[in-house]
C-alpha cells in the first residue's frame, strides 16, 4: 500500500509542477502578445497590474456625465414564422404590451400569401438521380409599427 500511495503522491507533484511551469508559460506568451499590436487595449487592461478605481469613485463619475436616452421615431418590427394564426395572436399581445407602456401603435399588416421555398434532394444517399422528392416550407410574415420610443422604453418591450 505504501508503494501505491508514494506512486500517488509522486504523480501528484509532478502534475502540479507542470500546471505551474504551463501556467507561467502562458502568462509569459500572453505578456508577450500584450506588448505587440495584435491584441487590442482590453487585453493590455486584463494583463496590468494597475489598481483599479473604487465603485464609490466610479459612481460619482457616472452621476457627473449623464448620458442622454435615444430617441427613436419609428421602428419596424418584422415577425417570421410558420404558423400565421400563432403570429396574429403574438401580434395581438405585441400591441397589448405596447399600448400597456404608452407607446404608440402605427399600422401593422401580414403579407397575403406565405412565401414558399422548395428543396428538391435526391431520396438515395448515393445515386439514382432519376429518383428525387421535394421539400417545401411556407414561411409568413408579419410587420408591426411603432411611433415615439425611447431607448429604455424599446429595450423594455423587446
Amino acid at each position: 500500500r505504501q508503494i501505491c500511495g508514494c506512486w500517488v503522491l509522486n504523480n501528484i507533484q509532478i502534475l502540479q509542477q507542470n500546471l505551474i511551469s504551463s501556467m507561467l508559460k502562458f502568462l509569459d506568451v500572453s505578456r508577450r502578445l500584450a506588448a505587440t499590436s495584435l491584441w487590442s487595449n482590453h487585453a493590455t487592461r486584463l494583463l496590468s497590474t494597475e489598481a483599479t478605481s473604487t465603485p464609490s469613485q466610479n459612481a460619482a463619475a457616472a452621476s457627473s456625465v449623464p448620458i442622454p436616452d435615444k430617441l427613436y421615431s419609428r421602428v419596424e418590427l418584422q415577425m417570421k414564422g410558420i404558423d400565421p394564426e400563432v403570429m396574429k395572436s403574438y401580434a395581438y399581445f405585441a400591441k397589448t404590451a405596447a399600448e400597456h407602456l404608452d407607446i404608440e401603435v402605427g399600422k401593422h399588416w401580414a403579407l397575403r400569401k406565405a412565401v414558399k421555398d422548395r428543396l428538391t434532394l435526391l431520396k438515395s444517399v448515393h445515386i439514382y438521380k432519376k429518383h428525387r422528392v421535394q421539400y417545401e416550407i411556407r414561411n409568413y410574415y408579419r410587420f408591426m409599427h411603432f411611433h415615439k420610443l425611447t431607448g429604455s422604453t424599446l429595450d423594455t418591450f423587446l
